[in-house]
């Protein structure tokens, strides 16, 4: 009896030993045949996932990637690229992991950080004022640098990273999202064939304690800067007054596709620089979502912004 059972767990032993190897072999082969082929495929927008990320993030980040590539970059897609940025170097064993089930090519960046620190010109003696009063006001992320630094790069600086210049087009993907069905149109197709520039799943309210002068600061560049507002704009989904205040409604960004030319124009690095100046990603807590939101519904007609 004893021996028969040693006889089973050496069995099962060798069985587990010679299918992870198989496995790990068969997966190898898989996705270096499918970066081969799938890169060939006609039918597909130049485009990438863009994912900004720590190292912290990783398993939240695999389950996103293994979803996203499950659900749509290798089912008729032609399959995508992943461009991975971070204010800090990527580990050996977070590039093993993300590339492994990735089945295009996955590209990993630094933000610089001119590109992701508080400026210079900010006085920090009112922002950290600032982050004083939204911590006595619980307001989220109130406290937090870095959250605004992430906000300031998303709302103008990522586009021009240097690993993102080959593409028109990016899809931004965060860790532990949940894609619940197979997405059988190509949202990057979508937006390329309807000459859309900007595609949104859903829209939300923003805290009004994060934003108090950014509409202010909207109305006095659009005074300055009329010739970049678009005549057949969005102004009423942003404003319930023809522009007299803005009503919080806001595309949630986490989840947002667009076209990289369109955030390149000089209307939108315009429309940037304006409210960069007036300091308001560090002296309140401007989001990259209404910044996104009110840019798009301004700076382009109405029916260059497509729902996904």
């Amino acid at each position: 009896m004893i021996r028969r059972n040693a006889l089973i767990v050496i069995c099962v032993v060798v069985f587990v030993f010679t299918t992870y190897l198989f496995t790990t072999t068969l997966s190898s082969n898989v996705y270096n045949s499918l970066k081969s082929t799938k890169s060939n495929k006609k039918g597909r927008a130049n485009a990438a996932f863009v994912i900004l990320t720590t190292d912290d993030d990783l398993y939240g980040i695999l389950s996103s990637i293994r979803q996203m590539e499950d659900r749509f970059n290798l089912r008729d897609s032609g399959g995508y690229d992943y461009v991975f940025l971070n204010e800090r170097k990527f580990s050996k064993e977070f590039k093993k992991r993300t590339s492994a089930i990735i089945s295009t090519h996955a590209y990993y960046g630094l933000v610089s950080p001119s590109d992701w620190q508080q400026p210079s010109w900010i006085d920090e003696d009112r922002a950290a004022a600032s982050r004083h009063l939204m911590v006595l006001d619980k307001t989220l992320h109130g406290e937090s640098v870095p959250y605004r630094n992430m906000c300031r790069f998303f709302s103008g600086k990522f586009y021009n990273h240097p690993l993102l210049q080959p593409y028109d087009y990016y899809w931004r993907i965060e860790p532990n999202v949940e894609y619940t069905c197979d997405l059988d149109q190509d949202p990057f197709l979508a937006l390329q064939e309807n000459g859309s520039q900007y595609g949104f799943t859903i829209s939300i309210l923003e805290f009004p304690d994060t934003i108090k002068t950014l509409w202010e600061t909207v109305k006095d560049f659009m005074k300055d800067y009329p010739e970049h507002i678009a005549a057949n704009n969005s102004m009423g989904f942003i404003s319930d007054n023809e522009g007299e205040t803005f009503n919080g409604c806001h595309f949630w960004s986490n989840f947002e596709i667009g076209n990289l030319n369109f955030f390149r124009s000089k209307a939108y690095n315009d429309f940037f620089n304006y409210l960069d100046k007036r300091g308001g990603f560090y002296y309140e807590r401007w989001g990259d979502a209404p910044v996104h939101t009110i840019a798009a519904a301004l700076l382009l007609p109405s029916d260059a912004i497509l729902r996904i």
